[in-house]
């Protein structure tokens, strides 16, 4: 049984970003990932030991966040994609990374990056 799990609007501070202040100061990072999975088995023993402890992945994706600074989102996305593929039972992952406090001089809601990645089979 193919399934999604979802985890939405995960934030931290980091330092990413092209401009010296940004690294020094830091801002939100805020992080949406979809793993795609087999939950048959999770959803027939019901144990946490049979599907990805979104608990735990929070806690990986929070680390990187908080982690060495890079330039750019899709840097940090890619970072992001790798913890997401370390179970090796997810098949594919999306991470989409927002910067609502992006360097932009004009009003603006959000700037996003998405990545997906499929384990290669």
């Amino acid at each position: 049984m193919t399934g999604r799990i979802t985890l939405t609007g995960l934030r931290a501070r980091g330092h990413h970003g092209v401009y010296d202040f940004e690294r020094e100061q830091g801002q939100d990072f805020v992080v949406d990932v979809h793993l795609d999975l087999d939950l048959e088995r999770a959803a027939a023993t019901d144990d946490v030991a049979d599907t990805v402890h979104y608990g735990e992945l929070a806690s990986a994706l929070v680390g990187v966040l908080t982690g060495e600074p890079v330039n750019l989102l899709e840097r940090l996305a890619d970072r992001l994609l790798d913890v997401c593929l370390a179970d090796p039972r997810v098949v594919a992952a999306e991470v989409t990374v927002h910067k609502p406090q992006a360097p932009i001089p004009h009003e603006f809601a959000d700037v996003a990056v998405t990545l997906r990645r499929e384990r290669a089979r």
